[in-house]
């Protein structure tokens, strides 16, 4: 859609005056904007009872549960999709008129108020759970590696687990972040030019989080870095990796040579002794 809106020059009135498009294209930003969080949210919470109640996870937490809970977060962002349309506060285009968005200038009632603080909320909610869950799986881990420490088993899965889940949040507030605080504060106060830039802005940050949340789970893998460094390393550093290493090498070599000749002459003596016969050693009179 927006591809077209583009194409088109941005020009709604001309190839959209019924105002059909904009109501899919709104639609369309919130159902996806919410179902990411929402669904990351789940995810969320689910990964945390399977790291700390496992056998909880294992007996309650089935495929079948989770089916459900899967449509139920669909059905929920599709609700609050069609809550404008239905309550006749359809979408409007922004000032930017590249997109598509609730009423955020001219607020007639509370309606207008109520539904971006309602999908504010909910974003910033699922987006607090989600690093609220994350940060207990990553410390329940850090303690089972610590109090397994002589147990090499899994030590790796669980860093890379742990990696995962703190770039995720990362990404997540990075991306999100933005965009839902400008849409609470724009909805309780009037908007100007340059909180439209801002907000245009943020809508472009949250654009990315579909983009890098499959590269998060795809570069931080433990076989993906170890290739990746063996790249660089054979394209950059190779060189220097050898020389580093004959370096090392030379140097253990110098310091043995160097221990092995400053050791005291008492140890040669002692040897030589080895050597003798007992009746020479123990002569403590010259030999006639």
């Amino acid at each position: 859609i927006v591809l077209y809106v583009y194409c088109l020059h941005k020009e709604w009135e001309k190839f959209d005056p019924k105002k059909i498009l904009c109501r899919i294209f709104g639609a369309c930003m919130v159902f996806f904007g919410l179902c990411p969080l929402l669904l990351g949210c789940v995810m969320a919470v689910e990964r945390c009872i399977g790291v700390t109640k496992p056998i909880f996870h294992s007996t309650k937490v089935i495929s079948r549960h989770m089916k459900k809970m899967l449509a139920l977060v669909w059905l929920f962002a599709i609700l609050i999709a069609l809550l404008p349309i239905m309550a006749s506060r359809p979408y409007e285009v922004q000032e930017s008129k590249s997109w598509c968005f609730f009423k955020m200038e001219d607020k007639r009632d509370w309606l207008d108020v109520f539904f971006p603080m309602l999908f504010s909320v909910l974003g910033l909610l699922s987006l607090f759970i989600s690093i609220l869950c994350n940060t207990v799986t990553g410390v329940t881990l850090i303690r089972s590696k610590m109090k397994n420490e002589k147990h090499r088993k899994g030590t790796s899965h669980h860093f890379e687990m742990i990696c995962q889940l703190l770039a995720i949040m990362v990404v997540s507030c990075i991306c999100w972040g933005p965009f839902l605080v400008n849409v609470l504060i724009g909805s309780t106060q009037n908007k100007d030019k340059q909180t439209s830039e801002r907000m245009l802005l943020a809508v472009r940050m949250a654009t990315w989080n579909q983009i890098l949340d499959p590269w998060v789970y795809i570069l931080l893998r433990k076989a993906v870095l170890k290739k990746l460094f063996m790249i660089t390393r054979g394209c950059c550093g190779y060189k220097l990796f050898n020389v580093y290493k004959w370096n090392c090498s030379s140097i253990k070599v110098s310091f043995k040579t160097t221990s092995i000749s400053s050791k005291p002459n008492s140890a040669q003596n002692t040897s030589v002794k080895k050597r003798l016969p007992d009746s020479v050693i123990n002569c403590s009179l010259p030999c006639t």
